[in-house]
């Protein structure tokens, strides 16, 4: 559940998702961050007493809102799986070619998470169980109900599907080209509604 929390407060937590999006936990600093919110360290310190608390409850807001994003989904497609998975990849596939959010900031933080702060590693591990979670339900009621075919158990499929989606994450970013998304995912969505 998300806490009342000041405008500044807010501000300086979208600036920070900028960041940690753009670069990682050790991209940048408070004095970055005093910089873009046009504040003294002092105050953003007031806000968030140490740049893993700042990064928690960044982390934590964003969990919530995938949450969030994951049940709509579900909801609006009710009885579709294979209209949720392409809304989930459609959802990064847009995020990517209109870079308005095109990295997912749990993404860039599990590459540090051996040396992330415990607090902030939590809820990195915690986003990828719920959406892990989320697609091997979706993946389960579609095999049931014939539209997916799965060669391994519903939790396999939908963490290899998520490791697809983040490498072509990855890759379009890699070679600056929004296509390579698609072009990469495309397939693994073919290849869970075929036999052959």
């Amino acid at each position: 559940m998300s806490t009342e929390r000041s405008q500044k407060a807010e501000e300086i937590m979208h600036h920070t998702r900028i960041l940690l999006t753009a670069g990682g936990y050790n991209s940048f600093s408070y004095a970055d961050l005093a910089e873009r919110v046009q504040i003294r360290k002092s105050s953003i310190h007031h806000h968030f007493p140490g740049k893993a608390d700042l990064v928690q409850a960044v982390v934590s807001d964003y969990r919530q809102q995938a949450q969030a994003g994951m049940a709509a989904t579900s909801q609006h497609f009710s009885g579709d799986a294979l209209g949720e998975i392409n809304s989930y990849v459609n959802f990064w596939a847009t995020c990517i070619r209109e870079n308005n959010s095109p990295f997912c900031i749990c993404v860039m933080l599990a590459v540090e998470l051996t040396i992330l702060p415990k607090e902030v590693a939590k809820e990195v591990s915690g986003h990828f169980n719920d959406l892990t979670n989320w697609l091997t339900d979706v993946l389960s009621r579609g095999e049931k109900n014939g539209v997916f075919i799965l060669r391994e158990s519903a939790a396999t499929e939908a963490k290899s599907l998520m490791a697809t989606v983040h490498g072509a994450i990855i890759s379009s970013r890699a070679f600056n080209n929004a296509d390579v998304f698609q072009q990469i995912v495309e397939p693994v969505i073919r290849r869970l509604t075929k036999t052959s």
